[in-house]
C-alpha cells in the first residue's frame, strides 16, 4: 500500500514531518533509485532509501527483549522505561512500540515488544492461551503439594472471585520453582505463593509462548517472527 512520503519518514521515526519535509526538499531521499523531492506523493516504502540505505523496518516491529531489573514497561513513568534500551529511531515510531502484557520493575526476563496494534491484542487474549513460564526465588522451601493445587484451577487470589486457571508448577529445588501460566492477572505469579504462605525474592520469566531467552543478555534484544511464539 502506498503512503504519502512525509507520512511514512515521519511515522517510521526520521523526524517531525517539518523535518522530514527539509530531507525531501534538500534532496536526501531517493525513490526508485531518483532523488525525489514531492513529499507529497504517495510512494512504496520499499523503494524508499535515505543515503542510499533502504527504509529501517518500514513493515511492523515485533521484538523480544531481556528485560533488565529496575525497568518500567511504560511510555510515561517517571523511572527508567525500556524503550530507552532501544534505537532513538525505534522510540519515535507512530504507532508507539508498546509491550505485550507488563513485568514489573523488579521483574526481570523475556517481554514482547511491538507497534502492530492487532498483533499485541491477539498475543494478550485469553482467547489465544498463550503460555508464559517464569522462575521464581521462594523465601522458604515449598509443599510439594503445590504442584497439585496450582493444577486443579481451584486456587484462589485474595480479593478475586473466580480461581485461576490450571497452572504446571516445577520444584527444581526447595525454594527455585518453574511455574508455567496461560493467564496474566495482576501481580499473579507472587499472588498464588501468597496463597500458600510463601513468598517470591526474585522472578525472571524465561518464556512468552515457544520465544526464549537464547543466551539474549540483560537489556538485549532481537527481532522475532510470530512463528517463534505460537
Amino acid at each position: 500500500m502506498k503512503e504519502r512520503l512525509d507520512h511514512l519518514l515521519a511515522r517510521l521515526g526520521y523526524g517531525s514531518r517539518r523535518e522530514v519535509k527539509e530531507m525531501v526538499r534538500a534532496g536526501m531521499v531517493e525513490v526508485a533509485g531518483r532523488v525525489w523531492y514531492d513529499e507529497a506523493a504517495k510512494v512504496d516504502a520499499m523503494m524508499v532509501t535515505i543515503a542510499r540505505e533502504p527504509l529501517d523496518h518500514p513493515g511492523r516491529l515485533l521484538l523480544l527483549m531481556h528485560k533488565p531489573e529496575g525497568f518500567v514497561c511504560s511510555h510515561d513513568d517517571g523511572g527508567r522505561l525500556i524503550y530507552s534500551l532501544l534505537p532513538e529511531r525505534w522510540q519515535k515510531r507512530n504507532p508507539k512500540l508498546s509491550t505485550v502484557g507488563r513485568l514489573d520493575r523488579d521483574v526481570s526476563g523475556a517481554i514482547l515488544l511491538t507497534d502492530d496494534g492487532a498483533l499485541l491484542h491477539r498475543l494478550t487474549s485469553p482467547k489465544y492461551a498463550i503460555t508464559k513460564l517464569y522462575e521464581a526465588t521462594l523465601a522458604e522451601p515449598i509443599n510439594p503439594d503445590a504442584i497439585e493445587l496450582f493444577a486443579s484451577g481451584t486456587l484462589m487470589l485474595k480479593g478475586e472471585e473466580k480461581p485461576c486457571l490450571p497452572a504446571r508448577l516445577e520444584i527444581v529445588t526447595p525454594t527455585l520453582v518453574h511455574l508455567e501460566l496461560v493467564e496474566g492477572r495482576y501481580h499473579q505469579v507472587k499472588r498464588m505463593f501468597a496463597a500458600i504462605g510463601n513468598r517470591v525474592v526474585a522472578l525472571k520469566r524465561l518464556k512468552f509462548g515457544r520465544a526464549g531467552l537464547n543466551g539474549l543478555g540483560v537489556g538485549e534484544y532481537r527481532e522475532i517472527l510470530i512463528e517463534e511464539i505460537v
